[in-house]
């Protein structure tokens, strides 16, 4: 079944938190909603931005285009896991990503943070 989205309406955590469920209103205006285990949300959450930014370069025929949010705030804190630390980047709408960074990534994001480049890569994407 195939249902074109007009509107997103609501979006919530089972009580059991073992799934999240996206209400949206279709595009004839009748309520439905979809819901995801938790078990598939990750992967649903690292396919998105993917999905987003193959889209803007279709639709603008411009391969360089990247989706880029805007940075409001980060936090830097230690993992339980003494060789990682956890970055925390959040926009000004409160959307928040989390990633952890292995200690041999630590020096060279930093080095790369001070460093006047166009394009720096830790690790070969």
């Amino acid at each position: 079944m195939e249902i074109t989205v007009k509107a997103l309406t609501t979006c919530e955590v089972a009580p059991d938190g073992g799934a999240i469920s996206l209400g949206f209103e279709d595009v004839t205006g009748n309520p439905a909603a979809v819901q995801v285990s938790l078990n598939q949300v990750g992967a649903l959450i690292m396919t998105l931005p993917g999905l987003l930014e193959r889209a803007l370069k279709a639709r603008y025929g411009d391969q360089s285009l990247r989706y880029a949010y805007p940075l409001a705030s980060w936090v830097l804190e230690q993992s339980t896991d003494t060789a990682q630390r956890i970055i925390t980047l959040e926009t000004e709408d409160g959307f928040k990503v989390r990633f952890s960074i292995p200690a041999a990534e630590q020096s060279l994001l930093a080095e790369a943070l001070v460093l006047p480049v166009v394009e720096a890569r830790g690790r070969p994407n």
